[in-house]
C-alpha cells in the first residue's frame, strides 16, 4: 500500500476488517496470532497497517475481555479493603504474573523482533508449543479453580506468558499450558488466562500508543473504527465460547489446528 504523507501506511477498509478479525479472534484462542498474522500477507497481499491500526485493535480486544469479565473485576477492586479477601489476592495475583512479560518486553522485545520473527521460528514454535499445550491438558489434574493459585503458581504461569514473546507460541495458549500443568480445571485456566490478558493488552497497546505519540499521523478514522469494532465483537464472542466449550471439548482440536497451521507456514515460506 502506498503510505500518507505522515508515514502511516494507507488502511485498506477491507484488509481492516478481516485483520481485526483475526486479531479479536487469535488474541484469546490457543492458537498463536503471530501466525496468522504471518500468513495474511501471503493470503491478502496486503502490507502492514500501521501503529494506529494496532493501537486501535488493542482498544477492541481490552473492552472485549474487560466487559467479559467486568463482574469479577468490580469484585477484585471491592476486596481491596477487605484483609484476607480471596478476590483482591487473585487480583495481586494477576498484577505478580503480568511482571515477567513486562520486564522481559523492555529488554528483549526489540531483538526478538529482529532475531526471531520468521516464518521458520513461527511454525516450529507454534507446533512445539501445540504440542505442550495437549500434554498439560491430559497430564494436569485439573482439580482445582484459580483461587487455589499460590503466588509463586500464579508468577511461574506469568514467566510463561513471558514466552509469548517468541512468535508462535500463542500468550493466551502458553498461559493455559502453564495453568494446566499447575492443576487447574479448563475453565479455570482459561479464566485466569483472559484476565492475565488485560495488564498485557494494556502494556502491548499502550506501548504502540507510546510509538504513535512520537511520530504524529493523521489517523484514518473510519477503518480504525471498523477495525476497533471488529476486534471487540469478534474477542468478546470467541471469550463467550471458549468458556462455554472448552471443559467439553478440550486442547485437542486447537492442537490439531496449530500443528496444521505451523506445517502450513513451513510449507509455503
Amino acid at each position: 500500500h502506498a503510505s500518507s504523507h505522515a508515514g502511516e501506511p494507507v488502511i485498506d477498509p477491507l484488509n481492516a476488517l478481516l485483520l481485526a478479525l483475526v486479531q479479536g479472534l487469535t488474541e484469546f484462542l490457543p492458537i498463536s496470532s503471530s501466525a496468522h498474522l504471518a500468513l495474511f500477507p501471503l493470503l491478502t497481499g496486503s502490507a502492514d497497517q500501521g501503529l494506529a491500526f494496532d493501537v486501535a485493535v488493542h482498544v477492541g480486544t481490552l473492552v472485549s475481555v474487560v466487559g467479559c469479565f467486568r463482574h469479577e473485576l468490580l469484585r477484585m477492586l471491592a476486596g481491596l479493603g477487605r484483609a484476607g479477601d480471596p478476590e483482591a489476592r487473585l487480583l495481586g495475583q494477576l498484577l505478580l504474573a503480568s511482571v515477567p512479560l513486562g520486564l522481559c518486553g523492555l529488554l528483549f522485545a526489540g531483538a526478538i523482533e529482529a532475531s526471531l520473527r520468521s516464518a521458520t521460528v513461527i511454525g516450529v514454535a507454534s507446533i512445539a508449543f501445540g504440542i505442550v499445550l495437549l500434554l498439560a491438558d491430559r497430564l494436569g489434574s485439573r482439580s482445582r479453580d484459580e483461587h487455589g493459585l499460590t503466588l509463586g503458581q500464579a508468577l511461574a504461569i506469568g514467566a510463561a506468558q513471558a514466552l509469548a514473546l517468541i512468535p508462535g507460541t500463542s500468550r493466551s495458549g502458553i498461559t493455559m499450558t502453564a495453568a494446566l500443568a499447575l492443576g487447574l480445571d479448563r475453565r479455570a485456566a482459561a479464566r485466569f488466562s483472559f484476565l492475565l490478558s488485560i495488564p498485557a493488552i494494556v502494556m502491548a497497546g499502550g506501548y504502540a500508543a507510546l510509538q504513535l505519540l512520537q511520530a504524529p499521523v493523521e489517523p484514518a478514522w473510519g477503518p480504525l473504527l471498523l477495525a476497533t469494532v471488529t476486534a471487540a465483537l469478534s474477542a468478546w464472542l470467541c471469550i463467550r465460547a471458549f468458556l462455554a466449550f472448552v471443559e467439553r471439548v478440550g486442547m485437542l482440536p486447537f492442537v490439531v489446528y496449530r500443528v496444521l497451521l505451523g506445517a502450513l507456514l513451513l510449507v509455503l515460506y
